[in-house]
C-alpha cells in the first residue's frame, strides 16, 4: 500500500547553501506553500541584510511567517512551533504540502524534539549582562559562564554575545546551568515533520561556502544594505540588546556604526564586509553541525553540479510525480 504524501517536508542548509532557489523551483513543479524557518525574516524592515525573498518571488508562491512581526519584538522557538503547526494544518486543508525552508536551527529542533521548559525572559537581568559586556567584551563573559556552566561555555566561541548572553541570565534567574535544562530528548511524536523528512544541502567543500558568503554581503552592501541599517537606526528605539538587532549582519553593521559614525567611509565598510562575513561562516559552522547531528536527513551536495536536480528527485520520492 503507498504511504500517503506527508503534509509537510523541510529543505534546510546552512546560510548562502541555495535554500532559496530550490524552495521556488520545488514550488514550480508541487503544490506547496512555503512557511519560514528564518529568525530575521519574520521582522518587518529587516530585507536586504536578511536575504528576505523578493515581492516577486513570495508573488510566485505562498510564504508564511514572513515580515509578522515590528523589529522591537521577540519571536522564541516556542512561537514558531506553535505558528507552524497551526500553518501545517491550514495549508493542508487547502490540500497542499508546507515545504519549511530556512536555517534557523533551534526552530527545526524545537519542532522536531520538543522544547525544554526553561525559565522566562528576564529584561532586567539581559540589561545587566550587556552593560558587564560593554565594559569587559563578551571572551570575559565566556570566562564567567565557564566558571557556572563549564559545559556550555565549552560548545560556544568567545564572541557568541546571543548565546552567552542567554546562558548566563538563565543562570542568574534560576541559580541552575542551561545545561540542565537541555535534555536532548528524541523525537517529538506530536510533530508533523519526520526527520527523514528533512532535506538538508551541505557543502562537500566549506570553501565554496565561503566564497558564496562573502559574494552574498558584498550583493547586500550594493543593494542598500547600509541605507537599510541607517533606516533603522533612525527609528531612535531599537539596540543590540534586541534578538533582531542581534542577527548576523545587523549586528555587526550596528556596531560599526557606533563606533564610526552613519557614514562609513571605504576602509570602515571593508573592515564591516569582513566581520558580517566571518560572523556569517561562524553561523554556517554553527549551522552545518546541527545537520550533522540529524542521520536520518536526506543529505544532499549543494555544490554539486546537480544538486537542484538531486532536490527535485528527493521531493518526488517524498511528495510523488509532479503534474
Amino acid at each position: 500500500m503507498t504511504k500517503p504524501a506527508p503534509r509537510c517536508i523541510a529543505l534546510a542548509g546552512p546560510t548562502a547553501s541555495g535554500k532559496s532557489a530550490a524552495s521556488l523551483a520545488i514550488a514550480a513543479r508541487w503544490p506547496v506553500e512555503i512557511v519560514s524557518v528564518d529568525s530575521a525574516l519574520v521582522y518587518r524592515g529587516l530585507d536586504i541584510g536578511s536575504a528576505k525573498p523578493t515581492a516577486a518571488e513570495r508573488a510566485q508562491v505562498p510564504h508564511h511567517l514572513i515580515d509578522i512581526l515590528d523589529p522591537l519584538q521577540s519571536y522564541s522557538a516556542a512561537d514558531f512551533v506553535r505558528d507552524t503547526l497551526r500553518l501545517v494544518d491550514d495549508i493542508a486543508e487547502r490540500g497542499r504540502t508546507a515545504l519549511l525552508v530556512g536555517g534557523t536551527m533551534l526552530y527545526f529542533k524545537a519542532l522536531l524534539v520538543g522544547l525544554d521548559e526553561m525559565p522566562q525572559a528576564d529584561a532586567a537581568v539581559r540589561e545587566r549582562i550587556e552593560e558587564r559586556a560593554l565594559a569587559l567584551g563578551w571572551p570575559a563573559l565566556h570566562g564567567e559562564l565557564a566558571r557556572v556552566d563549564p559545559a556550555t561555555a565549552a560548545r560556544l566561541p568567545p564572541n557568541d554575545s546571543q548565546r552567552i548572553q542567554r546562558a548566563l541570565e538563565v543562570y542568574e534567574v534560576s541559580g541552575q546551568p542551561i545545561s540542565s535544562f537541555q535534555t536532548g530528548r528524541s523525537h517529538n511524536p506530536a510533530s508533523p515533520l519526520a526527520p527523514e523528512h528533512l532535506i538538508s544541502l551541505e557543502p562537500q567543500e566549506r570553501s565554496w561556502l565561503h566564497a558564496r558568503i562573502a559574494q552574498r554581503f558584498d550583493d547586500m552592501l550594493a543593494a542598500g544594505f547600509l541605507e537599510e541599517m541607517r533606516t533603522l537606526r533612525a527609528r531612535g528605539d531599537l539596540s543590540t540588546a534586541l534578538p533582531s538587532m542581534r542577527c548576523v549582519g545587523y549586528r555587526q553593521a550596528w556596531e560599526s556604526m557606533d563606533a564610526h559614525g552613519d557614514a562609513l567611509t571605504p576602509e570602515q565598510i571593508d573592515e564591516l564586509r569582513l566581520l558580517g562575513s566571518a560572523a556569517t561562516r561562524q553561523l554556517g559552522k554553527r549551522q552545518l553541525t546541527w545537520l550533522r547531528s540529524m542521520p536520518q536527513r536526506r543529505v544532499i551536495a549543494c555544490d554539486a553540479p546537480d544538486a537542484l536536480a538531486q532536490v527535485l528527485h528527493a521531493v518526488e520520492q517524498r511528495l510523488g510525480s509532479s503534474a
